[in-house]
């Protein structure tokens, strides 16, 4: 008889009123509100202006959000689209169903183009929020939780995840991998957080810092896990994009370490404020009373009575 043990909730739905609030999506709520508040505290460390963060998110999130949702469907095609699936399912993502790689992936193409109406170079970017990128994943993978979902192995262990009978599951006690890689990704963002203040990481290193660490996480991870998954010469189709993502991302600091070292200087453009009109004339007039209040004998200094230049050793003996 198991003596200790993670329960899991009776369901993932709890009913405001006629309003149903799903955990999965209230953990990635949650999660998004974190990342852009810490996001935007680095952000103002590194230079940049308050709302930023929070601006480029706007094009991040959502596109993040899809990204996440195709690369699910995609490398999980049957279970929306084999026979007896309704295809119809692909699209309720609060149900659960997100890949972090199409995530990353696509909700870099949303962040570049808030950077760029923004005059902000991505890579900077991307260092600011990389930790609180982590801290997203944490709170994000306790929407697993809630849904009874990626779980690992059947075991014993005192911190074992007791999950109930459902559709596709059966009941017994499971590694939590959702607790594992929760754990993983805060140290992960502790990890970029030292090594950022430590070595001054620049121009997309701290970013990738993150990627490579989590990468080497997630492969082990993943390799705990008993859903069912597609297998590429034995080994989790997830694995493997981990293995090379962390490949890229460790080369990527390398490289970028060598052609470009050190830290931008300079990661948002100054706002420029047009001058007014009123501005512009209160100034002009400043210097036309200026000179007019001047002393005349001042004014006279370098010319001699005939109103010409005087030389040099006229001007010196004045």
């Amino acid at each position: 008889m198991d003596l200790a043990f993670i329960p899991s909730p009776s369901t993932g739905v709890i009913h405001l009123g006629p309003l149903p609030l799903r955990g999965y999506a209230f953990c990635i709520i949650i999660g998004v509100f974190v990342a852009v508040w810490y996001g935007n505290k680095r952000w103002i460390a590194r230079g940049g202006k308050a709302g930023t963060v929070a601006d480029i998110a706007v094009w991040a999130v959502p596109f993040g959000l899809v990204g996440g949702r195709l690369y699910h469907v995609i490398t999980d095609y049957q279970l929306y689209f084999s026979e007896g699936e309704n295809w119809v399912d692909a699209f309720k993502i609060w149900e659960g169903g997100l890949g972090i790689w199409g995530a990353i992936a696509l909700g870099a193409v949303g962040a570049w183009i808030g950077c760029r109406r923004r005059g902000i170079p991505l890579p900077a970017y991307a260092d600011a929020i990389a930790p609180a990128i982590a801290l997203a994943q944490a709170i994000g993978r306790w929407g697993n939780w809630f849904n009874q979902e990626l779980y690992g192995r059947p075991t014993d262990v005192p911190w074992a995840l007791e999950i109930s009978e459902g559709v596709n599951r059966a009941e017994g006690t499971y590694h939590p991998t959702f607790l594992y890689e929760s754990l993983w990704c805060v140290g992960v963002a502790l990890l970029v957080i030292w090594a950022d203040r430590r070595f001054k990481l620049g121009h997309g290193r701290a970013f990738a810092l993150y990627v490579a660490a989590y990468c080497a996480g997630r492969a082990w991870i993943e390799y705990m896990r008993v859903d069912e998954a597609h297998h590429v010469l034995g080994l989790r189709l997830n694995v493997w994009t981990a293995i090379i993502v962390f490949v890229l991302a460790v080369v990527y600091i390398v490289l970028s370490a060598r052609l470009r070292p050190g830290r931008e200087e300079v990661v948002e453009p100054a706002a420029v404020e047009s001058r007014k009109p009123d501005d512009a004339d209160a100034s002009s007039g400043t210097a036309s009373d200026a000179t007019t209040d001047a002393d005349p004998a001042a004014l006279s200094l370098d010319k001699d009575p005939s109103g010409e230049p005087a030389d040099s050793e006229s001007a010196n003996r004045s």
